[in-house]
């Protein structure tokens, strides 16, 4: 057996303290670390309020006769939430009905003026955001968001003492939309589709093979491996490969949720962090449910169903508001299914500057088609078609 030399020993002597040094930095980052995490926690949730803030004045006092509320009512046997928000609680109630994720955290960000003409309805529906705690994502079908739907209808005429209120469906919220509006249009003064949802399997077709060009032409090789590796199909539908790469490739191309956005992160997850109008759980909730929804059984619904086949006519005024850029909800799709739709009143309405929400990218342009034609039966300001109808 060797016995250390002086010089090893002394070595060796050195070494312990590095070595204790080392873990000490190690510690202390981790604690830092952990201290921050804490910190950004703590701060979200001070930060996360959860009640809306009141419309007030040039002097900061709150407006005679508004609502800004977040309320929760009991919708088939589930406990749903919402926001109602109008400068005039007397104006006619706009029900809102949401796509794949709540975008009402989106409002506080690009601002519709949808409350300055109505007194509008965020409902987050069964299986989403306000409304996800206990329900199976497997439970929600389009059934049973229509049943919701009409459930929910009559609530607001009881509470605001109207026979009937405006309904508008943006992107997924139109599948449900058009057909509660087919179903009882008694209920309704008009129906206003966003983004509206027509034959997914066709929108998507066309949108996985202008993503697959517009990549090849710009010499993106990775997005157009990735494409070519996850073909949709009018028979096979979408591959699980292309949902998960379907949102960023659209952001990317600007045919996404705005035209102008090209992340997810800085354009939808932040901002839905910084909004104060939910608590931090709700806010978790918004996300986990969005995610624990996956390939969901409405989602298979929506590729199977062509909505100028199952809705082929609406008995009240109908409006379908587009972007150009829209791939999400493809705008040819949309306007094949306008033009095939009998209404006693339709108008289509085209964005140029818009991608999939343009109540969010052309708010100006979209109050006044609400203003002058919406609220008035009519259909003057949209694109020609050669069935102008006029009031007066």
């Amino acid at each position: 057996m060797s016995v250390p030399t002086g010089a090893e020993q002394a070595r060796a002597v050195r070494r312990q303290p590095q070595a204790g040094r080392t873990r000490r930095v190690l510690l202390a980052g981790a604690a830092a670390v952990s201290t921050g995490l804490l910190g950004l926690v703590g701060g979200l949730a001070l930060w996360s309020r959860g009640t809306p803030a009141p419309f007030v004045d040039e002097d900061g006092t709150p407006i005679a006769g508004g609502i800004a509320e977040k309320v929760f009512v009991e919708i088939g046997g589930v406990r749903q939430g919402m926001f109602i928000r109008g400068r005039d609680a007397a104006a006619p109630v706009l029900l809102h009905l949401h796509g794949g994720l709540p975008e009402y955290f989106l409002e506080r960000r690009y601002h519709s003026g949808l409350d300055d003409l109505f007194t509008v309805v965020w409902w987050e529906q069964r299986g989403s955001g306000l409304s996800s705690a206990g329900v199976a994502p497997g439970s929600v079908t389009a059934e049973r968001l229509i049943v919701d739907t009409l459930e929910l209808v009559n609530h607001l005429r009881d509470r605001f003492g109207v026979e009937k209120i405006y309904l508008m469906g943006y992107s997924g919220g139109s599948f449900i939309g058009v057909q509660a509006a087919a179903r009882v249009p008694e209920l309704f003064h008009a129906y206003i589709g966003v983004a509206q949802m027509a034959d997914q399997r066709r929108s998507e077709h066309l949108a996985y093979a202008y993503m697959l060009e517009q990549f090849r032409r710009n010499g993106n090789t990775s997005m157009v491996r990735a494409l070519e590796a996850a073909p949709v199909t009018l028979d096979a539908g979408t591959p699980d490969a292309y949902l998960r790469l379907r949102d960023p490739a659209m952001h990317r191309l600007g045919i996404g949720t705005t035209h102008a956005m090209r992340s997810i992160i800085t354009g939808i997850f932040v901002p839905s962090w910084l909004n104060r109008e939910y608590t931090l759980r709700e806010k978790v909730n918004l996300w986990r449910a969005k995610i624990g929804a996956g390939a969901s059984i409405l989602w298979d619904e929506m590729l199977a169903t062509d909505l100028a086949e199952r809705v082929p006519r609406l008995a009240i005024p109908t409006y379908f508001f587009h972007g150009v850029h829209d791939y999400t909800c493809a705008y040819a799709v949309a306007k094949a299914y306008f033009d095939t739709l009998v209404a006693p009143v339709k108008g289509f309405y085209t964005f140029e500057r818009s991608a999939h929400s343009p109540i969010f990218e052309e708010p100006a342009r979209a109050l006044r088609i609400l203003r002058e034609d919406v609220l008035n039966g009519t259909n003057r300001l949209a694109d020609a078609t050669g069935d102008r109808v006029t009031v007066g």
